[in-house]
């Protein structure tokens, strides 16, 4: 890893070359053809397998694609239980911290974010279980909490195992603190567990929390639209509709 992956999140000099021209449009098949078995029910493990080596794709161009791609019926759930971020007000809210967090960090630094089937906002940042804080972890955290403070109250919950999650929890303490945001800030062991059993609105673009029925906010999407307009963004939102 270069000196500027460490301190900026998601920015690879790769990129470019793997997500434009005739790359970005071999992409655009890999997952039409990823939705296409997976509504057949086709397992994803066996899908990434089948159609990263059709396309001979490198490990990001599989990472995208699998995190863009879903079932027509995921996507279905997923739109029903989504609600606009208007309707959140005096709702209390769980935020999957580390989901939330890179991605904004990612949109910040210039990195790909994923316009996805299911109209979430998802990045291809890596944390592999140890994280660090970057160069816009401050200022993403500032922007979260300033666009949610006027909605609810919010529990920020970061993955307990991940090294250097209790820097990051303790830096949401302080930040909140400093704007008095009603937030709190937990380690959890198990935090897609906990987020799925909650009755609070999740905010997270976590596939395996939002196909397990809870309500939820796209805030991702949403800031997208407003705060990061020159954003680099691929759009896989499309791909479902189109003809087999």
């Amino acid at each position: 890893m270069n000196t500027h992956e460490q301190r900026h999140r998601g920015v690879h000099l790769n990129d470019q070359a793997l997500f434009s021209g005739e790359p970005l449009l071999r992409l655009h098949d890999a997952v039409y053809e990823f939705c296409w078995l997976l509504n057949r029910g086709y397992a994803r493990h066996s899908v990434m397998q089948l159609v990263g080596d059709h396309h001979q794709l490198v490990k990001r161009q599989r990472l995208a694609i699998s995190r863009a791609a879903c079932s027509n019926t995921s996507r279905e759930l997923r739109k029903t239980t989504c609600l606009p971020i208007e309707q959140i007000k005096d709702r209390q809210l769980v935020i999957d911290g580390f989901n939330l967090i890179i991605s904004v960090e990612t949109a910040m630094a210039g990195g790909l974010l994923l316009r996805c089937c299911d109209g979430c906002i998802r990045d291809i940042a890596g944390i592999h279980g140890t994280y660090r804080l970057v160069h816009e972890t401050r200022q993403a955290i500032e922007l979260i909490g300033n666009v949610l403070q006027a909605f609810s109250p919010a529990s920020v919950l970061f993955d307990k195992p991940v090294s250097n999650s209790g820097r990051l929890a303790e830096m949401v303490r302080d930040i909140a603190t400093a704007h008095h945001w009603n937030w709190q800030a937990e380690l959890i062991d198990n935090p897609d567990q906990v987020i799925r059993n909650s009755c609070k609105v999740a905010i997270t673009s976590d596939s395996a929390i939002l196909d397990g029925g809870v309500q939820w906010v796209n805030l991702g999407a949403y800031l997208t639209t407003n705060h990061f307009h020159e954003s680099w963004l691929i759009d896989f939102s499309d791909v479902l509709n189109e003809p087999e």
